[in-house]
């Protein structure tokens, strides 16, 4: 799909290939390209370190088997999701962002290829960019339970690494009490220690076959949750053989770097707690938060100043003020809201037509500098004499948790849901039947 020949094109560089590349992506595509003046001028450029793109809220049951999901919907290749625009409008690149210079309006990355006889290759291209949308979204600190700037198949090589060390298994830890860390409990206890049947609870002296620990700082696991719901949750997590500390945190585990990396990540370890005990396990996973994916922005100013890492934005109009014009960011790598696909997908409209405002406005202006009379008798979309789309964050309760293959906890905008619905909608396939919409651009077929 590259088209080396044509320097002079405007070029909307996205970064990150997940849910805010790719949907963003489509959307520009479909309803900003096509009504900017010369749009043939224009091409959107996606740049992702995978070339296929994931339901990560799937991981937590992916890992168990490949036979948990169509592989095929779970894994879906992303280049031939474009083809459907036209030629020259679109360019996929399978790289790495490694350096934003938004003085000088590019981005180097590094970009992985094969030779014929197997070896790993790599160069670094500097892309300058018209249109800069970062969507680079946020790491697991567990190689389990996402892509992570890598290929499919070091997820895949880490899933089946982890598969084979669980028959030997005697024990697992999981630090970590958000919806990430409970639903790798569930799984885990449903998949070794069986389900139990609806209305039976374990005795006190009833031994699950491999006890699984989760560690929590808070006060309660699922803390976006309210504690009857955390409750219910802790309940059942105790029929998997899943038992809860909470107010603890894991202080240090040795080897240092147990769970994190493939070659750990299947390596006995031993725990220390911040309650001043010890736990030894077969198995651990560190689920405790995500790391944005922000390395490759050295200039701090650009950057929230929590520590976080995350990208510094105004979260009404999602533009990165400090970066220049023309600058934007979206999802996990950013603090414009607190980390939801609903808030996600609630955002790409708005993102896509302040993105759309400020390409005419630059356009008139471009016009208006090469001639006067040019400038009379153009007409831009009337969206450049409208003001910003604002973007305003879902505050209110909405959670939902898969507790396993039958179960679920969750709030909707308040609302407490039935287990059954929870399952219903996430529960059954982790949202898999919402994402072929998503990856095809079917879900962005009207501009909103």
């Amino acid at each position: 799909m590259s088209q080396p020949n044509l320097p002079t094109l405007k070029k909307i560089l996205i970064l990150g290939g997940s849910y805010g590349g790719v949907s963003t992506a489509h959307y520009l595509l479909k309803h900003v390209v096509p009504k900017l003046p010369n749009s043939s001028s224009y091409q959107v450029v996606l740049v992702s370190a995978s070339s296929q793109v994931l339901c990560r809220p799937a991981c937590p049951r992916a890992l168990l088997s490949d036979n948990m999901f169509p592989q095929d919907k779970l894994f879906v290749n992303i280049p031939p999701l474009f083809i459907q625009y036209p030629k020259g409008s679109f360019e996929f690149i399978p790289g790495t962002a490694t350096k934003l210079d938004h003085l000088a309006r590019r981005v180097s990355v590094t970009i992985s290829a094969k030779t014929e006889d197997h070896n790993n290759t790599a160069r670094t291209d500097i892309i300058p960019y018209h249109a800069l949308i970062i969507a680079t979204g946020a790491s697991t600190p567990s190689p389990l339970l996402s892509l992570n700037t890598t290929s499919s198949d070091f997820l895949h090589e880490a899933w089946y690494s982890f598969r084979a060390s669980l028959p030997n298994a005697s024990s697992i830890l999981i630090s970590g009490g958000g919806p990430a860390g409970i639903e790798t409990a569930a799984e885990l206890g449903e998949f070794l220690n069986g389900r139990p049947p609806r209305f039976s609870f374990f005795s006190p002296s009833s031994e699950p076959k491999v006890p699984i620990t989760v560690v929590t700082s808070a006060s309660q696991i699922l803390p976006e949750l309210r504690s009857s719901l955390a409750a219910t949750s802790e309940s059942y997590l105790s029929q998997l053989g899943v038992r809860v500390i909470k107010n603890t945190r894991v202080e240090s585990v040795s080897p240092h770097d147990a769970g994190s990396t493939i070659s750990t990540l299947t390596a006995p370890i031993t725990a220390t707690l911040s309650n001043n005990t010890t736990i030894s396990a077969s198995l651990y996973i560190p689920a405790t938060g995500l790391q944005p994916n922000t390395t490759f922005i050295s200039d701090k100013s650009l950057l929230a100043s929590d520590g976080s890492r995350r990208i510094s934005l105004n979260a009404q109009t999602l533009r990165v003020e400090k970066a220049g014009p023309r600058v934007y960011a979206i999802g996990d790598c950013s603090n414009y809201a607190a980390p939801a696909i609903h808030n996600l997908l609630k955002a790409i409209p708005v993102l896509c037509a302040n993105v759309k405002r400020d390409l005419l406005l630059c356009g008139a202006l471009e016009e208006e500098t090469l001639s006067s009379s040019a400038a009379a008798t153009t007409t831009p979309d009337s969206t450049t004499q409208d003001e910003d789309r604002i973007f305003k964050p879902d505050t209110s309760e909405t959670q939902l948790v898969a507790l396993g293959r039958s179960r679920g906890v969750g709030s909707l905008t308040g609302w407490k849901l039935p287990s059954w619905v929870v399952w219903a909608i996430k529960g059954r396939d982790y949202w898999l039947w919402t994402t072929g919409g998503l990856w095809s651009g079917g879900q962005w077929g009207r501009e909103s």
